[in-house]
């Protein structure tokens, strides 16, 4: 269980870092910015923004009153939602990648899985997916709670790992334990990782069960598949999103879009992270000379691949980082890529990290849009980004369910 050393770093978060400035002013807050971006895709100029008791309660395409935070020169937008990020990777005092044998003490990692979740939540990510570690259940909850400051999380608890030698039937008991335990969603590993070659690991009999038991109970999926073998065993099965699918070709992606299944692909962050912190990561399983040189060539062929995917007709783009040890807080480093590199424009990338993300949690009702009756989940960058995606990078003002974390002047 997290103790109150968790409060301890809430409570120094607040009190060393002056831009940010958790409050939630009673009465309607009036917040107006040079342009919105409602999520949805429109672009809305000199408009203000209404909220009430954490919620939207108008958009005004004219100021509205006096407002309670004058964003000059900024773009207000939905707080950004990121469908694949690992809160519980983190590095170990002595720099290196956080393993069970170096030592820390559940007490000391929940402290750093705090501190990612608090990079994130300051780096505009208002949501996260984090699929595949069970300490996600008591950051989920404290967060929930308002103890400590963090982007609003769902996790799978532990994952379905590859290869396994379960039957179908033990698999489909497993998949209702995980929902009993307080799971979101169900993360699977169809193929091995990237470092490895990605082929598939899990056999289509199981990736039925699995996926087939989520279903009937009605949780979502999301699947590790590289390889279009495992791509096309994981949607045949009845799984819902597809994580990476590095070696995705046009014809699985043409079937994902057929099925309606989501795709996540990566084009940039996550090889860049591994690459730029190798040291803290090499000698770590197949964290190897091989495995970074399969890293490296990666990120071509992802980039290429990320670019056929947003022109497939009716495929549904996700925004996901993967994001691990050393990236928190840059999530929206991978907006920048696939703009700059995978050529998708600026607008239609925010979209996939707002309404559509918000579409594949089935929480399209609450979050994801800045419209009237959804949680007033709100961030704003400096400039504009729909003609400069860097602006990206430079948050000023985080709101989450109605409460300011962060108001740079």
């Amino acid at each position: 269980m997290i103790t109150l050393a968790l409060l301890l770093v809430a409570a120094q978060a607040v009190t060393q870092t002056p831009t940010m400035s958790p409050s939630a002013p009673a009465g309607p807050i009036v917040i107006h910015a040079d342009r919105v971006l409602d999520g949805r895709g429109h672009v809305l100029r000199g408009a203000s923004v209404v909220v009430n008791g954490g919620k939207i309660t108008a958009v005004n395409t004219a100021p509205h009153g006096v407002p309670t935070y004058d964003l000059k020169g900024m773009t207000l937008m939905p707080g950004l939602i990121d469908v694949h990020a690992h809160l519980s990777w983190y590095f170990n005092p002595q720099g290196r990648l956080h393993t069970r044998r170096d030592g820390m003490t559940p007490e000391e990692g929940m402290l750093s899985m705090a501190g990612n979740a608090y990079a994130t939540l300051m780096g505009g990510f208002t949501t996260i997916q984090s699929p595949g570690a069970n300490e996600d259940k008591d950051l989920r909850e404290w967060i929930a709670s308002g103890q400590i400051p963090g982007p609003r999380i769902l996790t799978s608890l532990n994952p379905f790992g590859s290869p396994t030698r379960l039957t179908p039937d033990s698999l489909r008991a497993l998949v209702r334990k995980r929902k009993a335990d307080g799971a979101d969603v169900i993360k699977i590993f169809a193929s091995a990782s990237i470092r490895d070659g990605g082929a598939q690991t899990m056999t289509d009999e199981q990736l039925q069960a699995l996926c087939g038991e989520a279903n009937a109970l009605g949780m979502r999926t999301m699947v590790h598949a590289h390889s279009t073998a495992s791509m096309t065993a994981s949607i045949n099965a009845g799984c819902k999103q597809i994580e990476h699918g590095v070696f995705a070709n046009d014809t699985v992606l043409k079937l994902m879009a057929a099925r309606g299944v989501y795709f996540d692909p990566q084009v940039c962050l996550v090889f860049r992270n591994y690459l730029d912190n190798r040291a803290k990561y090499e000698g770590i399983g197949n964290y190897n000379e091989a495995g970074f040189a399969a890293m490296e060539k990666a990120i071509p062929i992802s980039t290429a691949m990320f670019t056929r995917a947003i022109h497939t007709p009716g495929l549904k783009v996700l925004f996901g980082t993967d994001a691990v040890a050393g990236a928190h807080g840059r999530n929206a480093e991978e907006l920048i890529c696939r703009v700059q590199a995978g050529h998708q424009s600026p607008l239609d990338a925010i979209t996939s990290a707002t309404s559509l993300n918000a579409e594949s949690l089935r929480m399209a009702d609450q979050i994801g849009a800045v419209v009237p009756g959804l949680d007033a989940d709100l961030i704003a960058v400096q400039g504009d980004p729909t003609t400069d995606i860097t602006a990206m990078r430079h948050v000023m003002f985080v709101m989450k369910g109605g409460t300011v974390y962060k108001n740079v002047r």
